[in-house]
């Protein structure tokens, strides 16, 4: 009994399909490396140890930018100059930043907030680069005890300054005439230096009286001696600009 040319056509069809199959599985069973026989190519289950160094200092919460250990400390306005004091807090080191870049580049471009309400002052420092950060004002943090032989005080209470009292007037006057002398409160340790001496002398005797009246008012804030040096040489050299 002959067979349906149809069904003779499929059979030749069906083992070819049988044959592909079984060559797949063959193929895909040699494939499969013996674990002891791993080169390494193919993926391997994740092991959780690996993201132990992730977890535990997630680039989401480690401080990323110069601004996260900086706090403002003071302002400081003199005729239309504004200096603005910054501490970092992980080294103690101060800063002093104002329309001029400092020799970190660091540049004030702005101050905000209430000049009567402390907690709500601001600047903005553009840093090298041109990108603007702000520092909000924040109560300095203790700082932590050093050898005697460690430099100068700091330390700022970032307060408005009180009135100058009549003994420190007349020190204001009298320093502005003995110039070379120094003050109590130009930030010099004893004399100033005679690069500062010959820009004194380029000055007017109210010009230097207005500035020691400056330098006193901030020393009455609590700014450390290295902070006020650093306003006062800027001061003396705005002066000298104007006139």
């Amino acid at each position: 009994m002959s067979r349906p040319p149809h069904r003779i056509a499929r059979e030749p069809m069906k083992l070819l399909h049988t044959a592909l199959f079984m060559a797949l599985i063959v193929t895909t069973h040699a494939a499969e490396p013996d674990a002891d026989q791993d080169d390494g190519a193919i993926p391997q289950p994740v092991n959780m140890e690996a993201f132990d160094a992730l977890l535990t200092n997630s680039p989401f919460t480690r401080s990323l930018g110069v601004s996260d250990s900086l706090i403002l400390t003071g302002v400081a306005h003199f005729e239309k100059d504004v200096y603005a004091t910054l501490l970092d807090t992980k080294t103690f080191e101060s800063h002093v930043v104002s329309r001029i870049p400092n020799h970190q580049g660091w540049q004030l471009v702005g101050v905000g907030g209430h000049s009567a309400e402390i907690q709500t002052w601001s600047a903005k420092i553009q840093v090298p680069g041109g990108e603007v950060i702000s520092v909000r004002y924040q109560k300095p943090p203790p700082k932590p005890p050093r050898s005697k032989s460690g430099g100068s005080s700091s330390g700022t209470s970032g307060g408005n300054a009180p009135p100058l009292t009549s003994s420190q007037l007349n020190e204001a006057k009298t320093a502005a005439v003995n110039y070379k002398e120094g003050f109590s409160s130009d930030g010099y340790p004893k004399a100033p230096p005679p690069e500062m001496v010959a820009k004194l002398s380029r000055l007017s005797t109210s010009q230097r009286e207005t500035i020691n009246q400056q330098m006193l008012g901030l020393r009455n804030q609590g700014l450390g001696l290295d902070e006020r040096r650093k306003i006062y040489e800027g001061l003396v050299d705005r002066s000298l600009q104007r006139r």
